[in-house]
């Protein structure tokens, strides 16, 4: 890998205006640059650059990034190429570490051993009539199956041994094709199965599903977490559905293998998969990278609802404007390779033009359960929004939902947007009206907003790194480890800048959340100072929630057993909570 270091300082040597500013014409709007998206076709221009933040972002079709980003996104370029271009272009020379021509070298080792692995496959598939039989019986044609790659792993322990040579290479544990059990045994993980390759976008197979023949479980089985298999990040039958995606101008996402190849069958080849999880924001962006509507088709029981829910808030961390979605459930006990097995073609379409868009599946899912004509049912609805909604990248779209919340719990929408915490995008007040204005809020709350202030003025975590530290050192909660990784990224780059600190977060499970509070935060005034007071007030108010719960623990633990020592423990909780106040903690 090129060292972080150097990338860090590669993005503090470059502009991103200048770089944008090769491919888009802009003009300065306030202090930022704003011009159309070279990303989709647009006559109003909702793209737009911010240099203090190093930071791009198109309110349009969603798309975000840094300088890099913005090369990969625009000329199509690969990371590693994107960093030597950018390089070139500040005069640097890109570092080669031994331990990166290693781990390269390691990489085309493993795919390699998948290749082979696959080719082996497909080899014994063609072998076994009752394998093909099999296939037959789920209705796939030879030609399918020849497609999509399909093998069949032989049902033995050591089955690969007869095309690797040693059987011990250790690249078969690390592309997880072989476990090494007890005692150091070793053995194929795959025995006896249907196999799937999985192949990344340029066609190279990267990992395996594999479906049991007879019926025993688990009925599925996937590859390991490997250097080059990431289940978060990739989508089985994208590498076929590529073309067919570009043409239809649409993308179908279903739950398994067996759905996309079927769907595939009957005409439509644009389906893709998740890999036995569930759909992600990384899913989805890539999936907007190369088509404007996703349509999501799950089943019609309670775990395809539950796909479906998870799929919604995937899809409103990624979308934009320009973008849609949509959600097909169908019937109960149905899936897409059975509905079509049964039904036909023409069964699913009717299915897909019965699709409900993204804002009615919303609306729908927040609302499922809660008794809508009484006070606490709307309550319920608002309060299983809020997440949903500030997830989202601020647009026209959000402005929507805003509104059909508003209107399904009869309350403003100013009020739901304030509620929400939404409205100070828009612009920013004095630091002395913020805190007149702010409601109470719950420390999961409080966290929240300082970790949108650290990601908008990443130079305040070196100023406050003494209170970031107190309040999530024990914490073990998603917003205390959003909190400390920010931290670190922005105490660790050399120019803390928005678009570093989210380049230094590429690998982080919560990247795409990031990336939205960045896209969030060029709407607003670029105002340090009223961010400082923000966060000061925050700690402040941490700080006293955090004394009011020790001193209610001391007191109940006094209360207990009235002995010395508690009360004494007690009183002196007590003491520091008053000079707290009395020093004017918020």
């Amino acid at each position: 890998m090129i060292p972080q270091g150097f990338i860090q300082d590669l993005l503090a040597r470059v502009d991103i205006v200048d770089v944008v500013g090769r491919h888009v014409q802009m003009k300065k709007a306030g202090q930022n640059y704003l011009g159309l998206c070279p990303f989709h076709g647009e006559k109003t221009p909702s793209f737009t650059v911010s240099p203090s933040k190093q930071f791009y972002h198109c309110f349009g079709c969603g798309v975000h990034g840094t300088a890099l980003g913005f090369l990969m996104e625009s000329r199509g370029l690969g990371f590693v190429d994107a960093v030597r271009e950018l390089a070139q272009q500040a005069g640097m020379q890109v570092p080669e570490e031994p331990r990166e021509r290693e781990q390269a070298s390691k990489a085309r080792g493993l795919a390699d051993a998948l290749q082979q692995a696959a080719d082996f496959y497909r080899r014994k598939l063609k072998e076994s009539p009752a394998a093909i039989e099999y296939l037959k019986g789920r209705g796939l044609s030879g030609q399918t199956a020849a497609r999509f790659g399909l093998g069949l792993s032989p049902d033995g322990w050591q089955a690969l041994r007869e095309v690797f040579d040693p059987y011990e290479d250790a690249r078969l544990t690390e592309a997880g094709l072989v476990i090494v059990g007890d005692e150091g045994k070793r053995y194929d993980r795959f025995r006896g199965r249907v196999m799937f390759p999985i192949r990344n976008r340029r066609g190279a197979v990267i990992g395996f599903g594999a479906r049991s023949i007879d019926g025993s479980e688990p009925k599925y089985l996937n590859s390991p977490e490997t250097p080059l298999f990431h289940k978060g990040q990739e989508l089985y039958g994208l590498f076929e559905a590529q073309e067919a995606i570009r043409k239809r101008g649409r993308a179908i996402v279903c739950e398994g293998y067996m759905d996309v190849i079927q769907l595939a069958q009957a005409g439509f080849e644009e389906s893709v998969a998740a890999l036995g999880t569930a759909i992600t924001a990384t899913h989805v962006a890539n999936l907007f990278r190369a088509t404007d509507h996703v349509v999501f088709a799950f089943d019609g029981d309670a775990a395809g609802r539950k796909a479906a829910r998870r799929a919604l808030q995937a899809a409103l961390t990624a979308i934009g404007d320009a973008k849609r979605t949509s959600f097909v459930l169908l019937p109960e006990g149905e899936d897409p390779d059975s509905l079509i097995k049964a039904h036909g073609a023409a069964a699913f379409e009717n299915e897909l033009a019965r699709a409900l868009p993204l804002s009615a599946w919303f609306l729908r899912a927040v609302s499922e359960g809660k008794a809508l004509d009484t006070a606490e049912g709307r309550a319920a609805l608002v309060a299983e929004a809020k997440p949903l909604l500030t997830s989202m990248p601020p647009g026209a779209l959000r402005l929507q939902l805003i509104g059909e919340v508003a209107a399904a719990s009869r309350m403003a929408a100013g009020d739901v947007e304030s509620l929400f915490g939404l409205a100070r995008w828009r612009r920013l007040p004095s630091a002395p009206a913020a805190r007149a204005q702010r409601p109470a809020l719950e420390v999961a709350d409080l966290k929240a907003r300082v970790l949108q202030w650290l990601i908008l003025f990443p130079e305040l975590a070196r100023e406050f790194n003494a209170d970031i530290v107190r309040e999530t050192d024990a914490g073990g909660q998603p917003i205390d480890r959003k909190l400390r990784e920010v931290w670190r990224a922005a105490t660790q780059t050399a120019a803390a800048t928005t678009g570093a600190v989210v380049q230094a977060l590429q690998e982080s499970e919560f990247l795409a959340e990031y990336e939205v509070i960045a896209a969030q935060g060029l709407t607003g005034d670029d105002d340090p100072g009223a961010a400082r007071d923000e966060v000061a007030g925050a700690f402040a108010r941490l700080g006293r929630q955090r004394l009011e719960a020790r001193r209610a623990e001391l007191l109940g633990r006094y209360q207990a057993d009235p002995s010395e020592d508690n009360l004494r423990a007690y009183q002196q909780a007590d003491r520091e909570y008053a000079r707290l106040r009395a020093g004017g903690g918020a």
